[in-house]
């Protein structure tokens, strides 16, 4: 299945700076076009992803920070929240689960994109960094039931953050994707969203690869460049709210 509904407010949570761009910015910048507000939440601060022996923490982090925020310009996200967590460290913890449930009610989105929580390998040659699995998994768990059940956090209910459901969850790198989103007409927003992770690139020119990863992925639903998801849908898209 191919999209065609576009969500008013769309939340993508991911682990670090970059795995959004790597993973689904051609989504992310299709729904922007398309009138969506989109909203980032990266969790870790970034801080482990190099192995440049002069780089410290302090230095990788701000420009992680800014590299991040460039690439979700380029897709037109509206705001990009950096949660700060450890890189390398992260762990689906019932304090960080409230932590994005507060967001999920502040921002109301009527589809949440994430990570899959089950994929631990990938062919015999990638493990998947646990710092992805626990994102996915407090992405999820934040989702459902937590955000929409109001008793479970009187106190933000307190502060006027009611319960909220969310229509959809778009779950990315599934080994069983039902649903697939044409990035034909934003392949390059996600090339140039790339470039602009100049630290984690270095010489490397993300655009061969990309595109040729989209038009096999495209191959599958009949369109020239595509991102697969698992979606999930959790109430039909008539019962959106503001």
């Amino acid at each position: 299945m191919t999209e065609t509904w576009i969500p008013k407010r769309a939340m993508f949570i991911y682990a670090h700076p970059d795995d959004v761009d790597f993973s689904v910015a051609g989504t992310a910048a299709k729904w922007a076009q398309d009138g969506c507000e989109v909203i980032y939440l990266i969790l870790t601060d970034g801080s482990a992803g190099t192995h440049q022996p002069d780089m410290t923490r302090e230095k990788l982090v701000a420009l992680r920070r800014a590299e991040q925020e460039a690439a979700a310009a380029v897709v037109g996200a509206k705001e990009c929240i950096f949660f700060g967590c450890q890189d390398g460290l992260l762990e689906p913890t019932l304090d960080l689960r409230k932590q994005v449930v507060r967001l999920i009610r502040q921002f109301r989105p009527q589809a949440v994109v994430c990570g899959d929580p089950r994929r631990y390998f990938s062919g015999n040659t990638y493990i998947n960094h646990p710092d992805h699995r626990a994102a996915a998994r407090v992405a999820v768990e934040a989702v459902f039931p937590a955000a929409e059940m109001n008793l479970l956090y009187p106190d933000l209910l307190e502060e006027g953050l009611r319960g909220h459901k969310v229509n959809y969850v778009y779950i990315s790198h599934s080994e069983d994707p039902d649903h697939y989103v044409d990035i034909s007409d934003t392949i390059h927003l996600k090339v140039e969203a790339l470039r602009q992770h100049a630290s984690q690139l270095g010489d490397w020119d993300p655009e061969p690869r990309t595109r040729q990863r989209s038009a096999d992925v495209g191959k599958e639903a009949g369109i020239p460049y595509a991102e697969a998801f698992r979606r999930m849908q959790l109430k039909p898209p008539e019962s959106e709210e503001d």
